[in-house]
């Protein structure tokens, strides 16, 4: 399992370190500061807002905890959500400004060349034995790239299928372990007047998500990477098949007609009222599911591996995701030494208090922690990710930036139909190959 993680997450943040060198102005909500009053200043930057994420409620908490334990150095938080987020760190590192922290959101792919240009910090030298050791397995050896550490771990991340058990059972449909038994499944749930999937793609990377984990059961892990190395191989009949499948379950009706005009946290509000059979997502929606405040299915959803396909060569122990989040600290800090103290407490406050919240799987030793509360979807993809024989992480973190923007959109017309899975093929091998080593 070390291994496997190791190899996922080291990809992660090869890629994800780098780009959120965001903003370093001296007002609140931008750059690196330095020293008011004969207080040091640090300026934080991520991308947990809104009701679902439950990383939105633990960071305040934890900032305002670490100021007042900390009066001599002072965190300012910033938080924007995730496309605007994108843009705010495009244009900061654009214009040469970046905050003390920010967060490596999953944007990866145009994040690794201001690694390479030396806009992240290297902070090997700070760290201890002793916080090395209270990482997760595999963890210390997943940061470590080259011999050289830039940040830590917070959680991990894997995407599996989300099923409302009840619609099923209203539906008379069986939760699918096989690609027949899925389309099976949208057959009954549609003849009962039930959305079978929704998906949020005014966003884009939703509907990704689906090509990209039904290329993986098509073709396999093995195949997928190769293809990242050599771009055409994306026009090779296993992947054909894997569009035309995509295609198939759009033209059957397995997709909310309003699958464009719904964004993200649309599609997760939507699942949460009822409004939806399935949703293929990653753990981080677990928390928004389980909350009695906000979400009509508590207790009616069920976690399972995307059903693997008959005539497919990958399996169900083949997982996407494995990668993990992480802060990083700008080369340009006054107070680097500060900084990483801070990242420090952040990053294991936040794996451990957010594992129980429902915010992620753990990078952190639980072995202290109460989690009898953990919900049965935490607990069942942790046993999934108990499975697992490989990782593939998220495809536009390995993709250079421009490419990945184009399989997005080429998915996206593969939804509507705008594009023949021949045609969808043929473009993707256009892409560039990946600057990564696999």
């Amino acid at each position: 399992m070390k291994a496997l993680l190791k190899k996922s997450l080291s990809l992660f943040l090869a890629l994800g370190l780098a780009g959120s060198l965001a903003a370093c102005s001296s007002d609140s909500s931008g750059g690196a500061q330095g020293e008011s009053n004969g207080k040091i200043k640090l300026t934080l930057w991520d991308q947990s807002v809104g009701t679902t994420d439950p990383s939105a409620k633990l960071l305040p908490e934890i900032v305002e905890k670490w100021n007042s334990e900390h009066p001599d150095i002072q965190v300012e938080r910033t938080g924007t959500t995730g496309e605007q987020y994108k843009t705010k760190v495009k244009t900061s590192i654009a214009a040469g400004e970046s905050p003390d922290l920010f967060y490596g959101m999953g944007g990866g792919s145009f994040m690794q060349p201001y690694i390479k240009s030396g806009n992240v910090l290297e902070i090997t030298s700070y760290l201890t034995d002793d916080i090395k050791e209270r990482m997760g397995p595999g963890m210390a050896e997943a940061i470590n790239m080259d011999g050289k550490i830039y940040t830590l771990p917070v959680y991990t991340h894997i995407a599996n299928l989300y099923v409302n058990t009840e619609l099923f059972e209203q539906a008379g449909a069986k939760i699918p372990t096989t690609y027949n038994e899925l389309l099976d499944a949208v057959t009954k749930l549609k003849a009962a007047g039930i959305t079978p999937a929704v998906i949020g793609e005014k966003d884009r990377w939703p509907g990704m998500y689906w090509y990209d984990m039904i290329a993986m059961r098509q073709a396999g892990n093995a195949a997928v990477i190769e293809a990242f190395k050599d771009p055409s191989k994306w026009d090779s009949p296993d992947f054909v098949a894997a569009a035309t499948k995509m295609q198939q379950l759009a033209q059957a009706g397995a997709f909310n007609s309003s699958m464009f005009s719904m964004s993200y946290d649309e599609m997760l509000g939507a699942f949460n009222a009822g409004k939806g059979a399935m949703m293929f997502q990653a753990n981080w929606v677990n928390a928004g599911i389980e909350d009695p405040s906000s979400s009509a299915v508590k207790g009616k959803v069920k976690v399972i591996p995307f059903p693997v396909f008959e005539d497919g060569k990958g399996t169900s122990t083949e997982i996407f995701g494995g990668a993990v989040d992480g802060f990083y600290i700008s080369q340009t800090t006054k107070h680097p030494k500060e900084a990483t103290e801070f990242l420090m407490y952040l990053s294991e406050q936040l794996g451990t208090q957010g594992f129980l919240a429902g915010a992620g799987l753990p990078s952190w030793k639980t072995d202290s922690l109460d989690t009898s509360s953990l919900s049965s979807l935490d607990l069942s993809a942790a046993d999934i990710m108990k499975t697992a024989t490989s990782f593939i992480a998220w495809w536009d973190n390995i993709l250079p930036a421009e490419s990945a923007e184009a399989h997005k959109n080429l998915v996206a017309q593969l939804l509507a139909g705008d594009v023949t899975p021949e045609e969808f093929c043929k473009q993707m091998a256009q892409l560039k190959p990946t600057e990564l080593s696999l």
